[in-house]
């Protein structure tokens, strides 16, 4: 008999259907939160009615309560694993009963499914199919956000079908159809649900983009929104639509928790999330809405600015234009980026410059960053450089920096 205690997104999911597969009706699977798991693997331990079950963790990590606790269950005649692919699980490794790996050998990110699958085959708990490695490959693209990189729509379908359903009848449904599929494939039914729920997800995204506000700190500059569905989704919409915040947070107020995304390499919001009590992905983590991140992220940013998204489909107002590239912030400030001498330079209301950028990207993330910026629509571009026209005020000096000696 084994007791499976697996987070309750796509990953984790996919590790309870595998589960299933495998040990049948032998496995008692209970789907947990990040917040719950701990408290669930407390009772399990404490309940020595449970102790002839063999205890599996997949994709969670332990607190240092449990961590000691499973090894003293171990040592005394018990049995428990766990497999998971975070980053701040890496300390368990120094278990025998742990496997926390972010990566495989060639350098392929894992997933908590895809090592599950692994160890189930390796020791012969089930034999690979097509269909189940389809089925893992999606789930291991779309939590690694592979999916994006390869264009495959399929992973990201996948789990939003998950959501249009409970977890239980999801996974029901997947283990018939990799019981008596050769190949995983959606059905024409799912395949309609799904465009009426890419839709709504659409919507979704483009209403939270206009609810975006800017939270600085010492370290980072983050942009903060109230949201509680198509995290994922939101996320990494919002970070390519601000790209010079260095990380979104998605505050959950009826869970109390945060979701925190990059799309940047060198911002590790792991570590960021572990301010919070929280971990997970340099790229995607989770963490709980503490009273310090509720006094940072929502009593603090409650009177802040929204941001404005860049205007899109400009054919003229655009970056490295001769004539310079026009923004704008709330206070109506203009701000023209201006190349010079292989420089950039910002000018703020047609005044010399301060300091000059080696590249249109240096400067225009600057400028964001400090001015709280956005690219104005064409029809407002070619207004201002009319109006410069009519005032004969369209060709300038070149910028030069502000007290700069003759």
């Amino acid at each position: 008999m084994y007791k499976l205690l697996t987070h309750n997104d796509l990953d984790g999911v996919g590790c309870g259907i595998l589960a299933t597969l495998a040990f049948g009706e032998d496995v008692d699977i209970r789907y947990n939160s990040i917040s719950s798991l701990n408290e669930e693997v407390k009772k399990f331990l404490a309940d020595e009615t449970q102790h002839e079950k063999e205890l599996w963790v997949t994709d969670l990590a332990v607190n240092e309560e449990n961590e000691a606790a499973i090894s003293n269950f171990i040592r005394s005649g018990g049995k428990a694993r766990l497999v998971d692919h975070h980053k701040t699980s890496e300390h368990l490794n120094a278990h025998d009963w742990a496997w926390i790996s972010t990566k495989e050998d060639d350098g392929t990110l894992t997933s908590a499914t895809s090592m599950l699958y692994d160890v189930l085959v390796k020791e012969g708990y089930m034999e690979k199919t097509k269909a189940v490695s389809e089925f893992v490959e999606l789930v291991r693209q779309y939590d690694t956000w592979e999916w994006e990189k390869r264009n495959n729509e399929a992973a990201k379908q996948l789990n939003a079908l998950l959501f249009l359903q409970s977890i239980e009848e999801f996974a029901d449904e997947m283990i018939q159809r990799l019981q008596h599929n050769d190949t995983f494939v959606f059905s024409d039914l799912e395949e309609k649900l799904l465009q009426v729920q890419d839709a709504q997800t659409a919507r979704y995204i483009r209403k939270k983009r206009k609810q975006v506000v800017p939270v600085k700190t010492d370290t980072y500059l983050a942009g903060v929104v109230h949201a509680e569905s198509y995290l994922s989704e939101l996320g990494n919409d919002l970070g390519k639509t601000f790209p010079h915040l260095d990380l979104i947070i998605m505050i959950m107020m009826g869970t109390k928790r945060l979701s925190l995304r990059t799309i940047h390499d060198d911002v590790d919001v792991s570590a960021i999330a572990g301010n919070y009590g929280g971990g997970g992905h340099q790229k995607a983590s989770g963490a709980s809405l503490t009273d310090e991140a509720f006094e940072l992220f929502v009593k603090n940013a409650f009177d802040l600015q929204t941001l404005r998204p860049d205007a899109v489909d400009n054919k003229f107002n655009v970056p490295e234009n001769d004539l310079g590239t026009l923004y704008v912030n709330e206070q109506n400030d203009k701000f023209l980026i201006v190349q010079q001498n292989r420089k950039f330079y910002i000018m703020k209301n047609q005044q010399p410059a301060e300091i000059g950028f080696d590249s249109f990207e240096e400067a225009e993330k600057h400028l964001k960053r400090e001015e709280l910026a956005f690219l104005v629509t064409d029809h407002r571009y070619v207004r201002y450089l009319s109006e410069r026209v009519k005032k004969q005020d369209l060709i300038v000096n070149q910028p030069i920096q502000k007290n700069q000696d003759n």
